[in-house]
């Protein structure tokens, strides 16, 4: 009969969740996961097998908690302006920093990072920007523009939120953020800015 594991699985993958977006996958060592999770050497290989099956149950789990939410926000028919939408989205990330938060975004981190040179993990990520793109592509449907121009828009505000997401761990300030983001909804709809 197998021994039954001495670790909670969930929570040893949020606490890998933590140790990746705070250092990145690069500098996540396996000291680091190991401290972080609470494991031993050998029962974070017999759960995951290496550090980069670790990283994608991370990323499984990073998608669950961080941008299927950012996604449903910009879907969210409750609120019927998409330009609102897009503007809580982005406002949400300044006001995060505003708390202290200077992680940024485990998947901008990953598209910046581990997704350079390893083909599953760029799946990954170009998967998860592609629905971030489409949600962009979603609200901006209630705004008037064509929908060739509407497609270009949203890769520009997936381009965008990943700048916004680097630069908050990269230590701007959140009143330059902030200035970034109010410059960003005046390039998506001028004529609300002008009749404001």
């Amino acid at each position: 009969m197998a021994r039954p594991r001495e670790f909670d699985e969930d929570e040893a993958t949020e606490a890998a969740m933590n140790v990746f977006w705070h250092h990145g996958y690069d500098a996540a060592s396996i000291a680091l996961l190991l401290d972080g999770m609470g494991m031993t050497k050998g029962s974070l290989y017999k759960a995951f097998a290496d550090k980069k099956s670790l990283f994608m149950a991370s990323m499984a789990r990073y998608e669950t908690a961080q941008v299927a939410p950012a996604i449903a926000m910009l879907r969210d028919p409750d609120v019927p302006e998409g330009h609102d939408r897009i503007a809580a989205l982005f406002r949400s990330v300044v006001e995060v920093v505003r708390q202290g938060d200077r992680r940024g975004c485990l998947l901008c981190s990953a598209a910046a990072g581990p997704a350079f040179d390893d083909h599953e993990i760029a799946d990954v990520v170009d998967g998860l920007l592609e629905d971030m793109r489409a949600a962009f592509e979603v609200a901006l449907a209630e705004m008037t523009r064509p929908p060739d121009a509407r497609s270009e828009m949203a890769r520009v505000l997936v381009t965008q939120y990943v700048g916004l997401r680097i630069l908050a761990r990269a230590q701007a300030t959140a009143e330059d953020l902030d200035r970034s983001v109010e410059a960003m909804l005046a390039l998506i709809d001028p004529e609300r800015v002008r009749a404001a």
